[in-house]
């Protein structure tokens, strides 16, 4: 029996990523018929599906898995095969990970900076919502990822990072104009308060917990910038949930104070990756586990 055919998956990923046959073909420098021929066969061996075949073409969950291997298979052939052959290449080591928008904002990229300044590498860093990243480690989108989930899937580990405090926060003119007379209730209900995306539930579950208030009873807007919040806040604008770490300049100068000191609210935070690392892999993995358990409450 014919095992896989990494030119097969070769061809799904370029479907994938050029977003068409065509453009697939022009990128593999093949012909159209081959790229859907190789696709042909690749479900064929299969017996399912790898593509919903729609504008643009998206891979199905198998189709997922399997990309998922042949880029870890790729990355390992670029740092590999150099040392093996002796050969220098002039091809980046391209390197995919998962963050939340806090962690880019204070000190993810300065773990970094020693190694990408060693060391051959391009970043790709894919900001999502911290307790949604992990799905693109388990899809294959990316080699690591920040997460709050504290279990690894298979064949990953999970590595404690640290603790984030964030503090709810705003700006003296705007608690004179909101919270003149306390943090309440109905206070909050009327502040205009700030989420990340449709998918940060943080702050609508601090002030359902503490203060009673349910899902659509606020104003909130929609910022996908970790440094937007702290912007908006110090303008004024509206209250925030921000880390203390990204603040802590804000709240000496007393641009910012802090409305609800008498409540914690705190996440930990890990770094899942695959077990099996190496080289480049492995520093990436030291790097940031070192740094974060240097800078991050423990």
């Amino acid at each position: 029996m014919r095992g896989l055919d990494y030119k097969w998956i070769e061809a799904l990923d370029a479907i994938v990523e050029q977003r068409s046959f065509e453009k697939a073909a022009e990128h593999l420098y093949i012909s159209q018929s081959a790229v859907s021929q190789r696709v042909k066969q690749l479900e064929k061996w299969l017996a399912q599906p790898v593509l919903v075949r729609e504008q643009p073409p998206r891979p199905t969950a198998v189709g997922k898995k399997l990309l998922g291997l042949y880029r870890r298979v790729c990355l390992l052939e670029q740092e590999l095969v150099p040392e093996l052959t002796s050969e220098f290449s002039d091809k980046p080591l391209s390197v995919s990970l998962a963050t939340n928008a806090d962690s880019l904002a204070t000190w993810l990229l300065p773990s970094l900076f020693p190694l990408v300044e060693s060391k051959r590498i391009e970043l790709d860093l894919i900001v999502d919502d911290e307790g949604r990243t992990i799905e693109k480690l388990k899809n294959g989108e990316v080699v690591g990822a920040i997460s709050l989930e504290p279990q690894s899937i298979p064949g990953c580990v999970a590595d404690y990072l640290g603790r984030v405090d964030y503090l709810c926060v705003a700006s003296p003119s705007f608690i004179k104009r909101y919270f003149n007379h306390g943090v309440n209730r109905e206070a909050l209900i009327k502040a205009p308060a700030v989420a990340f995306d449709q998918h940060d539930k943080m702050h609508q579950h601090f002030v359902n917990k503490h203060f009673s208030i349910m899902p659509g009873s606020i104003l909130k807007h929609t910022v996908r910038s970790s440094e937007a919040f702290v912007k908006l806040a110090v303008a004024g604008v509206a209250y925030c949930l921000i880390p203390r770490l990204q603040i802590e300049d804000e709240l000496a100068s007393g641009a910012l104070v802090e409305l609800t000191p008498n409540i914690e609210l705190s996440h930990r935070i890990y770094w899942h990756h695959w077990q099996l690392e190496s080289g480049v892999l492995g520093e990436l993995s030291d790097a940031i586990t070192h740094y974060a358990h240097a800078y991050l409450p423990q």
